[in-house]
């Protein structure tokens, strides 16, 4: 596949070039931090950011994309299923 971008330094605004599912964890936090978090299914979703805050945001919506730099996502107070971290 050509990819006519691959020389192109990532800036933050670019799209995120890997993803991982999250399976929300009380203690245990991400490997890598999110550029994003796909959610698949509506909820709430409790996590603490890079920044160090720990806040919940009420009433995700499934099929959207949330540019969250996150480091962990807890399993308490999560509810939105279908995780997926994007970087």
């Amino acid at each position: 596949m050509a990819d006519i971008f691959g020389d192109h330094s990532a800036g933050l605004t670019a799209p995120g070039e890997h993803a991982f599912a999250i399976t929300p964890n009380d203690s245990t936090a991400l490997t890598i931090a999110t550029r994003a978090i796909y959610v698949g299914g509506n909820g709430n979703l409790k996590v603490t950011t890079v920044g160090g805050e720990t806040i919940t945001f009420t009433g995700v919506v499934a099929g959207m994309i949330y540019p969250l730099r996150v480091a962990l996502v807890w399993s308490t107070g999560t509810t939105a299923t279908n995780l997926i971290g994007v970087y």
